[in-house]
């Protein structure tokens, strides 16, 4: 087991990759609707909109479950504890919301005016609630 504390630490580092794009990606979604009628501008921020969740995103998110995954096989087996259980509930959630990032950038490309900027500030907000919750399960875990 002395290479768990390295399959941890791909984790977290993987987990903060992830984290980064899940909090920008909705941003750029900002500056795309509400700079709609600039041509240009759009045209920018639809290519880092793609390479941002295409090439950092995803290869992130993956890296994250697979080494979570990992981790949860050699420490646990099948004997799962409660409060992990929970977090990987949140986990399910970030990354049906990391999916729903793709339908948006999609249908922003197809339509910049699909949503106003104001609807992707909120949007924002989701995967910072998400994350308190998931930190203080792995951190304080409550029913243990």
């Amino acid at each position: 087991m002395e290479y768990f504390n390295w399959i941890l630490a791909f984790h977290v580092m993987s987990f903060v990759s992830w984290m980064a794009m899940l909090f920008y990606q909705p941003r750029l979604y900002v500056y795309h609707s509400e700079n709609a009628d600039n041509k240009g501008f759009v045209e920018v921020v639809e290519i880092q909109e793609y390479k941002l969740i295409k090439y950092i995103g995803t290869p992130a998110m993956w890296a994250t479950i697979l080494s979570g995954l990992t981790m949860i096989y050699l420490k646990y087996g099948t004997a799962i504890p409660t409060w992990l259980i929970a977090k990987l509930i949140l986990a399910a959630f970030l990354i049906a919301y990391h999916f729903s990032l793709e339908v948006h950038r999609k249908k922003l490309k197809e339509n910049p005016h699909y949503k106003p900027g104001k609807f992707y500030r909120f949007y924002n907000e989701v995967p910072t609630l998400i994350m308190i919750g998931i930190v203080i399960f792995v951190v304080i875990k409550p029913w243990q």
